[in-house]
């Protein structure tokens, strides 16, 4: 299954254009077998040039990027956890999201009406996190009271849920996201168990407008004073201009993106951003029937990321066989790279690279 991110913000803050954005890139990339899930669910690509790199050199009609599943949770407003708006229809279905994407806006336009008058980051920041904290003590009070009974017997693992679920509902009750405590591991798979939105990560997406791609506004400089107390990530993009960069035919794109004075689209940062938040990297294989990216944890050994692709790889691990995209295109081959020794044999201790393109040898 792919990573899940779920987008959340308040009404016109540019967040339905950003998904907009988000899905044409998974359903018009070539050979991407992406696209929208439903009205408010769609998988997009995560760009990553090397791709590119290995197909100049291995050719095949295939090429699969990693993926990121990213849910539309329609926009927020105050008192969504208790029914206002259409929110809250919504809560429930991004509490199984690997990630948070906060859309706040960061550009003036008296065109666009903000539901609460003018921007003001810091308040519209405070009121999605009112909300989803809200919500989240809803869940707790149900998760504290069902714990309670289950422990009447004594029993030891319901009474440590217990403790755990009563801590959470002091955080929230004190204004701070369930990710804001100091857990255990196992109080950690306990707090994940009782899938609260306030314990996800969260990146902070600045929208912005043409000209707060030339450098941090007030309200850019804001978010990132927040997103630094918080320990949380902060991209930058104008939801308008990546619309725009979709309706464009592929070709004209880098043209586009040049005269604008972009180096990628903001849409490669974000999807970046959310493996950087959740602590992901990418591996690849490659062949003549695919190129692929493959998605870990950073950190994994050689038989972890064999699993990813099969269980049988795991459990009959062998051998890896690894090199770098930039020795493949030093060399100019897989025979190349054997010749001068840049093709290594690795073990099961071997912790994979961030970009290793590996071949896997195992006994089913």
């Amino acid at each position: 299954m792919a990573l899940q991110a779920g987008i959340v913000g308040l009404p016109n803050v540019g967040k339905s254009t950003l998904f907009n954005a988000l899905t044409a890139a998974g359903a018009t990339a070539a050979n991407f077998p992406f696209c929208t899930i439903d009205p408010n669910v769609g998988v997009v690509p995560v760009p990553d040039g090397r791709m590119e790199q290995l197909h100049k050199i291995i050719k095949t009609n295939v090429i699969i990027p990693a993926a990121v599943e990213v849910l539309d949770i329609a926009g927020l407003v105050r008192g969504a956890s208790t029914g206002a708006g259409l929110g809250n229809k919504f809560l429930g279905h991004i509490r199984g999201v690997d990630a948070v994407l906060h859309v706040v806006r960061c550009f003036d336009d008296p065109d666009v009406v903000h539901v609460d008058g003018d921007p003001d980051p810091l308040r519209d920041i405070d009121t999605i996190d009112t909300e989803l904290a809200l919500a989240d003590l809803e869940t707790l009070v149900k998760r504290v009271d069902r714990c309670r009974k289950a422990s009447k017997g004594g029993d030891k693992e319901q009474l440590f849920h217990l403790a755990v679920a009563e801590r959470l509902e002091k955080l929230l009750n004190d204004g701070k996201p369930a990710r804001s405590g100091t857990w255990t591991e196992d109080e950690w798979v306990s707090v994940k168990d009782a899938q609260l939105i306030t314990a996800k990560p969260v990146l902070y997406v600045c929208n912005v407008d043409e000209k707060g791609l030339e450098g941090d506004n007030d309200y850019i400089r804001i978010v990132r004073e927040r997103a630094a107390a918080e320990g949380a990530t902060v991209v930058v993009l104008c939801a308008k201009i990546e619309a725009e960069i979709q309706e464009l035919p592929a070709e004209d794109r880098a043209g586009f993106l040049a005269d604008m004075g972009i180096a990628e689209p903001g849409l490669a940062l974000l999807a970046r951003g959310v493996y950087r938040l959740l602590g992901l990297q990418t591996y690849f294989t490659a062949g003549v029937k695919e190129i692929r990216a493959w998605t870990i944890p950073i950190g994994a050994k050689a038989p972890q990321a064999a699993g990813v692709i099969h269980t049988d790889f795991e459990k009959g691990f062998i051998r890896a066989e690894v090199y770098t995209v930039p020795d493949l295109v030093a060399v100019g081959s897989e025979a190349g790279l054997k010749a001068v020794g840049k093709l290594r044999v690795e073990g099961k201790e071997y912790v994979v690279q961030d970009g290793d393109v590996m071949h896997f040898r195992f006994n089913v």
